[in-house]
């Protein structure tokens, strides 16, 4: 092949590169910064990269063997120059690199409530965020907005320059929930749950996927975010009022796994859907997790409770490898909707009595004063024979 050729194919290679740059062209604020910060060290290191590649190069070239006119100084040995340089420049990148570290974990916290709509734009006190309950389900996205009493399937809507709270969980195993254009991802854990703040900038469609392999219908775990217009959300609102009703049996249906799920939406969902799904006890008497802490809080059940396990109605995925051929549970030992009155802190009791304690048939003991020494009875204790 000639060189000419070998040129000519150069621009087939470009075609292998990804053709949307999302992550450094994102639609939201968060996504901005933490691309600002991507850039910012790639451009810090290629300042020690560069000239390093360029040098081998250079001495390469110059200090080749057929080069006879070449300095040749085999008795060198120190240079305080060349220290400096290969020493100081590598100690500044990295504080300047640390400094930037420091300073991007802090301030892109995701769980750190947002301070500015746009980099001109501070959020105002009065600013009413929107809050949305994300499950991870097996292999499909489930979205509450609770404030709206409202929630969709693989389909999610946010108005433009509005802050966005995401309270992010998991049914069954770990997933990462992701939207390039939005923000950074973060993970979604069963039993755990995760925050993210961000917001949306630009009207559009954009792309949200999960982020971290959980099983055979993981490629399907896609949905749309829509950043929309407020007059645009709400028409968006209403026509999700319109659809079905969720509650906990609907919920056990969905949470079945199922692959390329269609975009559902339901105009009411159950009270207190969401905290039972975090706190795994959607099945009807099954015992949740702050229950259960609460009880353990408060001392436990002791070895009574070794046993106090039933079956679940279903099994949701063979069990995902574990041990048995039935999934097992502990039962509540009260109503769903009275474990939000729990407290995790033991009550502080007085005494019954408080009188001082004795021993059996003991009398009480006496606690008359110690009498201090005189000088003249220190001296007769020096006087005596016997000291």
């Amino acid at each position: 092949m000639s060189r000419f050729r070998a040129f000519a194919l150069l621009p087939l290679f470009a075609m292998l590169g990804a053709c949307n740059f999302v992550v450094l062209k994102p639609a939201g604020d968060i996504a901005a910064q933490q691309r600002d910060l991507v850039l910012i060290s790639t451009a810090l290191m290629l300042l020690i990269i560069i000239p390093v590649m360029a040098l081998i190069v250079l001495f390469a070239w110059r200090y080749r063997q057929s080069n006879t006119t070449a300095r040749y100084e085999p008795d060198w040995d120190h240079s305080t120059h060349l220290e400096l340089v290969i020493w100081a420049a590598p100690l500044f990148i990295i504080i300047c690199l640390g400094a930037l570290t420091w300073m991007g974990t802090h301030l892109l916290d995701p769980f750190r409530p947002l301070g500015r709509i746009t980099q001109s734009q501070p959020v105002k006190p009065e600013t009413r965020s929107l809050e949305v309950n994300v499950v991870a389900l097996d292999w499909k996205w489930l979205f509450i907005y609770p404030e709206y009493g409202i929630a969709t399937v693989n389909e999610l809507a946010a108005p433009v320059d509005r802050p966005i709270n995401f309270r992010i969980t998991s049914s069954s195993v770990m997933n990462s929930f992701y939207i390039p254009a939005l923000a950074g991802q973060i993970y979604a854990m069963p039993g755990m749950e995760t925050k993210l703040h961000a917001v949306i900038n630009a009207p559009g469609s954009y792309r949200g996927f999960s982020a971290n392999y959980s099983g055979a219908g993981f490629s399907g775990m896609r949905f749309a975010f829509l950043g929309m217009t407020t007059a645009d959300f709400d028409r968006w609102v209403a026509e999700v009022k319109a659809g079905g009703a969720l509650n906990r049996q609907g919920y056990l249906e969905l949470e079945r796994p199922s692959e390329n799920e269609p975009v559902r939406r339901y105009g009411t969902v159950e009270a207190g859907l969401y905290r039972a799904i975090l706190n795994m006890c959607v099945e009807p008497g099954k015992m949740c997790m702050s229950e259960m802490m609460a009880l353990d809080a408060k001392g436990g059940l002791g070895l009574a409770a070794a046993r106090t396990v039933l079956p679940l109605q279903y099994d949701k995925y063979v069990r995902r490898g574990a041990f048995g051929a039935e999934r097992s549970y502990v039962p509540a030992f009260c109503a769903p909707e009275d474990v939000a009155q729990l407290s995790f802190e033991p009550p502080v009791s007085r005494p019954a009595n408080a009188s001082p304690l004795r021993g059996a048939g003991l009398p009480r003991p006496s606690f008359a004063p110690v009498r201090q020494p005189t000088v003249s009875s220190l001296e007769e204790i020096r006087r005596s024979p016997n000291s």
